[in-house]
């Protein structure tokens, strides 16, 4: 069974999506916190 490169090309961009959705919900996620614990922050200096 051998691979085209329609195929490699393919595959390719599925783990180029991946790692593409993976890294903006990682960063959503981080932000999220930094954005929760600043705001903690701002209720406690008042």
């Amino acid at each position: 069974m051998g691979f085209s490169i329609a195929n490699v090309l393919v595959l390719v961009a599925f783990v180029l999506l991946i790692t593409v959705t993976g890294g903006v919900a990682y960063l959503t996620a981080v932000e999220w916190g930094d954005r929760r614990r600043l705001d903690e922050v701002k209720r406690k200096k008042k």
